[in-house]
């Protein structure tokens, strides 16, 4: 007999034929237990159609694995089998887990920055478009993709679906007892599709724009969908849980305690502990992330400078997923310009947080990247991309130079930049951003050192060149007296030109 071997964090399948009849999305329970020596993970299974029951497993550890069904249909009861975990192949690091409080990193250890984009309803618009998505993300540089399970009812989505989550009668109206697998067939090959480019999947659960009825479902109706979403996706190792996009404009038909009770099944159903995190609209109705079933706080927010503040509040990652859109809509937060949207990517960056791109420029068919995907028409991303490199050749994840108490930067290496510039570091790597303003020369605080490397980069223009420097022996004449402040060390010639950065490294 052959053995089965499945890679460490890769995807084990196995169907069973069931019950048919009455309603089995209802009436059978379908679960698993696997075991590899000390390690027991119970998995729930779920109804494909047709008489088919699925049941998942992403091994997270090497070795044998033997399974044993449970179930209330005599058929699906007892059943066993068992396959080998071999290792991960190139590029399989595992899912991503939070690192260090305010970063991440996968299973394996390996760091990950996450660099993500917005297309909200991209797997709801056909095959032809859905690949062209794809090959579009093949050429960029995102790591993480917020997309939503089911479909958007907005301006520039209005468009129907070509497959609808629940099935439904002649009339169009749905029976929320009975999902539609071929939906979510088709949405977990998107899944799949972009765990191949090495994209996490941010799943966007619940969402308040809607026509079909999916975001007033009752609580009843709304648990056993997670449950379902969770039985199909969770051995997925690039799923990462978002419960909502604006959860607070879902208040009424969704109270506080049901989201409580979301987070609660996410944290009981999925064994592999994948990310959690809700999204708000307004400001004023953030979520309290300090929950403990919260494991990042994704926020939408234009005033970036606010994450140093944020990640003392919370303690946690910090992803401004929308910080707004580069674009040129109606709507404010889809009309910035590419430049800006680059500037707030790198203030949330060095200071200690992670951003999300979005795009939003007019289209004569209404095919928006930030809602139905397609191709890239602006220039911020190529932006972000360079900036994905330089964060990823930083010895680890930044912290922020600036207090969160004080507004200044108590560090040694710029304690005249007060709360005007960006400034990260990681030991002794120092990155340094001058956000809307040019001087024409920088004074730093580091002990003098032969070994620094100083390095002028254009953020715009993505250069990187050799800064000019002078040790000081002396404070220079436009440097005021301070007392009891040490004197600088160094003084950097800049370009007088706005939005440009400095990179200190050892060599």
């Amino acid at each position: 007999m052959t053995t089965l071997n499945i890679e460490q964090w890769g995807l084990f399948e196995t169907r069973f034929t069931g019950p048919a009849e009455g309603n089995p999305f209802l009436d059978v329970t379908f679960s698993a237990h696997f075991t590899n020596g000390d390690q027991t993970l119970k998995v729930n299974g779920f109804y494909d159609g047709s008489g088919t029951y699925c049941i998942r497993l992403m091994p997270t550890a090497l070795g044998t694995w033997n399974y044993t069904t449970h179930s209330n249909a005599s058929a699906l009861n007892g059943l066993t089998g068992s396959f080998e975990c071999t290792a991960p192949s190139a590029g399989n690091h595992g899912p991503v887990y939070v690192h260090n409080t305010f970063h991440f990193a996968h299973a394996d250890g390996t760091a990950y920055y996450p660099f993500g984009t917005t297309c909200y309803a991209w797997t709801h618009q056909g095959d032809a478009m859905e690949e062209q998505t794809l090959a579009t993300l093949k050429e960029a540089s995102f790591n993480k993709m917020r997309m939503c399970v089911f479909p958007k009812d907005y301006p520039w989505n209005k468009n129907e679906p070509p497959l609808y989550a629940y099935e439904r009668d002649a009339d169009g109206n749905h029976d929320f007892t009975r999902f539609n697998p071929a939906f979510f067939q088709h949405f977990e090959q998107r899944v799949g599709d972009l765990l191949k480019l090495g994209i996490e999947a941010d799943i966007i659960i619940f969402h308040p724009y809607d026509r079909w009825g999916y975001a007033r479902m009752d609580a009843d109706t709304d648990f056993r969908y997670l449950s379902y979403l969770i039985a199909r996706l969770a051995a997925y190792r690039n799923v990462w849980w978002s419960l909502a996009n604006e959860y607070d404009f879902m208040l009424e038909y969704k109270p506080m305690e049901r989201w409580d009770r979301f987070f609660q099944i996410l944290m009981a159903e999925d064994p592999y502990n994948h990310l959690r995190a809700i999204h708000q609209g307004h400001p004023e109705d953030m979520y309290d992330h300090n929950k403990p079933g919260v494991t990042h706080v994704c926020i939408q927010h234009p005033q970036v400078r606010q994450v140093v503040q944020w990640r003392k509040q919370y303690g946690k990652p910090i992803v401004d997923d929308e910080l707004e859109y580069e674009g040129n809509i109606f709507y404010p937060w889809g009309g910035i310009s590419a430049e800006e949207e680059v500037h707030r990517f790198w203030l949330m960056v060095l200071n200690g947080g992670y951003a999300g791109h979005g795009e939003t420029y007019m289209h004569p068919d209404d095919v928006l990247w930030w809602s139905k995907g397609g191709v890239l028409h602006g220039e911020s991303w190529k932006r972000i991309a360079f900036l994905r490199q330089l964060v990823e050749a930083a010895p680890g994840g930044l912290s922020p130079e600036i207090d969160a108490d004080s507004g200044v930067f108590p560090r040694p290496v710029s304690q005249w930049l007060w709360n005007r510039y960006a400034g990260g570091f990681s030991g002794d790597y120092h990155l340094l951003y001058t956000a809307e303003y040019q001087p024409r020369t920088l004074m730093l605080w580091l002990p003098q050192d032969d070994s620094y490397q100083f390095e002028l980069i254009d953020t715009w223009e993505m250069t990187i060149t050799p800064a000019v420097v002078r040790k000081l022996a002396a404070p220079p004449s436009y440097a005021y007296p301070a007392p009891g402040r040490p004197e600088p060390t160094y003084e950097v010639d800049m370009p007088g030109k706005i939005r440009m950065a400095l990179r200190i490294t050892k060599r």
